[in-house]
C-alpha cells in the first residue's frame, strides 16, 4: 500500500523558467526543482555525501553536480551515473498545472544509500600509549630529484630526526612534500562552512592525492612536528603554503563539529635562507600551527640567514654546511620540543630508559577546576 498523495503548490511556470532550478522547502521536504527538456523535474536537495544543496549545482544534461563536492544525480531519477546508479536521492514528480508548478511530496522514488567505506583517516582519534616519543620531520623544501642540491634547510631537519632518534629515544619519520603528488585546495570551505570536510573531500575522493601521508602523521601519528622550510622572497616555501590551505579541513572541524583532532601535540620549526624575514616566517609558522591545535616549546624555531643582501648562495650553502652551531642549535631545538610533549602527556606513555616523565604532569585531577 502506497501513502496517499500530496500535492502542493511549488511555484509559478514561469519563475521556473526563469531560474531553471529552484531550491524550495515545502512541508519540511527540501525539494530541488529542475526545467528539464522543458518539464519540471523534482529531487531531494539535499546530496547524499555531505548534504550539499543540489539545486545550486552545475547541470551536465540530464545529471546536476553538487556544488560542495561534485557528486551527481539524474534531475529525472534522482539516481548517480553509471557506475555510480546504486546511489540515488529520492525524486518526486513535478507537473504544471495552468500556470503553476505542483508537486507530490510522496517520493516516487527513495533515497538510496550506496555502501561506501569509510576512509581510514575518518577513524577516532585515539591516542594509544607508546613506548616512545614519536617526531615527525616535514620537509617542505622544492627540489629537482633527478638534479639535486643541497638544502639547508633538509640538512637540519636530517640532523635534528637523527638526534631526535640516537640520543632521545624518538621513533622518527620524514615526509618530503616534493615526492608527494597533492592537489591543490579547492576552497570548498567557501562554498559553505560544511563543504570542508574530515577526511578532505579531495584526499577522500581521489586515490592518487598523496597529502594522505600528513593527514595521517599530523592527526593520527605524531607526538612532535618538526617542519622546516627555505625562505622564498620573504615567505614560506611554496609548497609549504600549498600544504597549508589543505589543512582547513582539520581548523574547520573545531567550528563545524566541536571535534577536535589534535590535541596535546608540539610543534617546531627550522627556517633557513638567502633573504632575511624570519621573524615574519616564523610568526607566520607560529599562528597557523595554533590554529590547527599545536603547543611549542620555549625557543620553537632556529633560523639562519646571511640578510637581503648575501646574494652568495654558494657561500650560504658553505656557510650552513660548516656550522657547528646550527647543528647543536638544531640538535636542542628537538630536544626542547620532544621534552615539551613528555611533559604534554599523561606518565608512561613516554619512558625511555633513564628517564620518565614526572608522575605529576598530565594527571587529571591536578588539572580539574578546584
Amino acid at each position: 500500500m502506497t501513502d496517499s498523495p500530496r500535492w502542493v503548490r511549488a511555484c509559478s511556470l514561469d519563475e521556473l523558467r526563469q531560474s531553471t532550478s529552484l531550491a524550495l522547502t515545502l512541508e519540511g521536504v527540501r525539494l530541488a526543482l529542475f526545467l528539464h527538456d522543458g518539464r519540471p523535474t523534482a529531487i531531494s536537495n539535499v546530496c547524499n555525501h555531505k548534504g550539499g544543496p543540489l539545486a545550486a549545482g552545475h547541470r551536465r544534461g540530464e545529471f546536476v553536480m553538487c556544488p560542495w563536492h561534485a557528486w551527481e544525480y539524474s534531475v529525472v531519477t534522482g539516481r548517480g551515473p553509471a557506475p555510480y546508479d546504486d546511489e540515488a536521492v529520492a525524486a518526486y514528480v513535478a507537473e504544471v498545472r495552468g500556470l503553476d508548478v505542483w508537486v507530490n511530496l510522496v517520493a516516487a522514488s527513495p533515497r538510496k544509500l550506496a555502501p561506501h567505506e569509510p576512509h581510514p583517516l575518518a577513524r577516532p582519534v585515539k591516542v594509544e600509549p607508546h613506548e616512545c616519543t614519536r617526531v615527525l620531520g616535514l620537509s617542505t623544501t622544492a627540489m629537482d630529484t633527478g638534479n639535486t642540491r643541497f638544502s639547508t634547510s633538509d640538512h637540519l631537519l636530517e640532523h635534528a630526526l637523527e638526534h631526535a632518534t640516537r640520543e632521545l629515544g624518538a621513533e622518527t619519520r620524514l615526509l618530503r612534500l616534493r615526492e608527494l603528488a597533492f592537489r591543490e585546495c579547492e576552497g570548498n570551505y567557501s562554498k559553505a562552512a560544511r563543504a570542508c570536510t574530515w577526511p578532505c573531500a579531495i584526499t577522500e575522493r581521489d586515490p592518487e592525492d598523496k597529502l594522505a601521508a600528513v593527514y595521517e602523521g599530523l592527526v593520527h601519528w605524531c607526538d612532535v612536528l618538526l617542519v622546516s622550510t627555505p625562505i622564498r622572497w620573504g615567505q614560506p616555501a611554496a609548497l609549504y603554503a600549498k600544504m597549508v590551505e589543505r589543512m582547513n579541513c582539520v581548523q574547520n572541524q573545531v567550528t563545524i563539529a566541536n571535534k577536535v583532532l589534535i590535541n596535546n601535540k608540539v610543534a617546531a620549526f627550522i627556517i633557513t635562507g638567502g633573504q632575511d624575514n624570519i621573524q615574519a616566517v616564523a610568526g607566520q609558522m607560529l599562528t597557523f600551527w595554533s590554529e590547527l591545535g599545536f603547543s611549542f616549546p620555549q625557543f620553537p624555531f632556529i633560523a639562519h640567514s646571511r640578510g637581503w643582501s648575501a646574494e652568495d648562495m654558494e657561500r650560504n650553502v658553505r656557510q650552513v654546511q660548516a656550522s657547528d652551531a646550527l647543528r647543536e642549535g638544531a640538535r636542542e631545538l628537538i630536544a626542547r620540543a620532544v621534552e615539551t610533549a613528555r611533559h604534554l602527556h599523561a606518565p608512561g606513555h613516554f619512558e625511555r630508559a633513564g628517564r620518565k616523565a614526572s608522575p605529576e604532569v598530565g594527571d587529571p585531577a591536578r588539572s580539574a577546576a578546584p
